[in-house]
């Protein structure tokens, strides 16, 4: 709960070629642990719940009000797309009422379970044209009507949000400003060091009113500016912060060794990591195999405070084998990361239940001895 909390949202991904996304970026900072005492936050606890943050995420749910403030507006704006969805809506109002009444009697309740009303299609470019139904419930969700109360593999089982929001969830009501204000505040919590950019592509998609609540925690002393060496722009640390910066720089810090998903809330925002690290990185499951650069599901490896490559791996299930299919190393990278990465590797495979790991041919030079 204190990771979670400390990076205010845990991005959602299907893809599980190595494990969920969410339980590889517990695993990078807390190494093997008990994923069904982590599930237990989400149901029956309620300490977590499932929303939109920059992605669907699992959420605080202490930071309930917060969210509170998108689905009470969603879907009101002028925009094009909400305008959309509110004539869609309209059509389908009767099929609106027939999944709320379902869930009303029946709850929790699957995606096919809602077979009800002829509905018009929803229709567009992506992969939801058609799929009317699950549209339907995507909307309640970002209302707030509809929240997910339990999971079986990656399907969905929805209920009222009454239901599943626990008894002392915070209703207090928030202005705009308010909102932002205190999203703000915990964007950079989880950031560390950032600028207004930054915060505007973390935890929340938007940020009205955003200089003016970054100017009203600096006059109350809850954020300060700060210089990054070698990088130019506005840049903020929370004051709560300031004495880890004293720690690091004292040499209290332990550096460690991990492997990073493609979705970890250090790495999720490509423009940043290029600007702070340094390092060039995109998900290659969509491009053509014979096109990968790097390979379907590459883990970033960070080693101390630097991200030194980044390794291939898959996750056999039936046979217990984690594979790593390749390994690339970033130029500058040392020789002796490679018994670290071999370590962090190892960590992945207990968590996993792997009882085997196998490495491909594909290793670089420099790790060899370690990475055989």
């Amino acid at each position: 709960m204190e990771v979670a909390r400390d990076l205010n949202c845990l991005q959602l991904d299907p893809i599980s070629v190595v494990a969920r996304s969410h339980q590889l970026v517990l695993w990078s900072r807390l190494g093997p642990y008990d994923v069904a005492k982590f599930d237990r936050l989400l149901w029956p606890e309620g300490k977590l719940f499932e929303y939109w943050a920059h992605a669907a995420s699992i959420c605080l749910t202490e930071d309930y009000p917060i969210h509170r403030r998108r689905m009470l507006a969603y879907p009101k704006s002028d925009t094009a797309w909400h305008a959309k969805t509110r004539q869609w809506l309209r059509e389908n109002e009767s099929h609106r009422r027939h999944i709320l009444r379902r869930l009303k009697s029946d709850g929790p309740l699957p995606l096919r379970a809602f077979e009800g009303p002829t509905m018009s299609d929803w229709s567009s470019g992506g992969w939801t044209n058609g799929r009317n139904t699950e549209r339907m419930l995507d909307i309640l969700w970002w209302q707030g009507k509809v929240l997910v109360a339990g999971r079986k593999g990656i399907q969905k089982y929805w209920d009222l949000a009454e239901r599943v929001l626990p008894d002392w969830t915070p209703r207090e009501p928030l202005t705009e400003q308010q909102a932002t204000t205190r999203a703000a505040e915990l964007s950079l919590r989880s950031l560390g060091v950032a600028t207004a950019r930054d915060i505007r592509q973390n935890f929340v998609m938007r940020y009205p009113g955003l200089d003016k609540a970054l100017a009203s925690l600096q006059r109350s002393d809850r954020i300060e500016p700060v210089e990054v060496e070698g990088l130019e722009g506005e840049w903020f640390v929370h004051a709560d912060d300031l004495p880890l910066l004293t720690r690091i720089e004292t040499g209290e810090w332990k550096p460690r060794t991990t492997l990073l998903s493609p979705f970890d809330n250090l790495i999720r925002d490509r423009a940043r990591l290029q600007r702070l690290f340094g390092f060039e990185y995109r998900i290659e499951i969509y491009v053509p195999k014979a096109k990968r650069r790097y390979g379907y599901y590459v883990l970033p490896i960070l080693d101390g405070d630097r991200l030194v490559g980044r390794v291939d791996p898959a996750m056999d299930r039936e046979k217990a084998r984690l594979t790593v299919k390749a390994a690339h190393a970033e130029p500058g990278a040392s020789a002796s990361a490679g018994k670290r990465i071999a370590a962090s590797v190892r960590d992945l495979a207990t968590f996993l239940g792997a009882s085997e790991i196998s490495y491909a041919k594909s290793i670089p030079t420099i790790w060899k001895s370690a990475l055989g």
